[in-house]
């Protein structure tokens, strides 16, 4: 899973099957201070009515996305799972 922030909605008037009534938004990969980019964007279908802005869990492996979507044969690629309230790190100490 990838911790990414929302960019914006994805608008297209030529698209697969697939994609017809779902939304499709822009998300950027971030740090887990939920700002500071940490890759390129890519477009992920939401499952979870989140918005512009929003900080997301996203997974980026088809198979997850068809078994999330409940689809198995259709070309997803990428998923928003979940809405991120708040992000917290703990620092594990190994001895060594």
């Amino acid at each position: 899973m990838i911790l990414c922030r929302v960019l914006g909605n994805s608008v297209s008037t030529v698209q697969h099957p697939c994609y017809r009534a779902r939304s499709v938004m822009v998300v950027q990969p971030v740090d887990t201070d939920g700002h500071t980019p940490l890759g390129n964007e890519f477009l992920a279908i939401d499952s979870v009515q989140a918005g512009p802005g929003d900080l997301v869990l996203a997974a980026r492996e088809g198979n997850t996305a068809r078994q999330i979507l409940g689809n198995d044969e259709d070309p997803l690629h990428a998923v928003i799972l979940g809405i991120v309230d708040q992000v917290s790190e703990t620092r594990v100490r190994t001895q060594g």
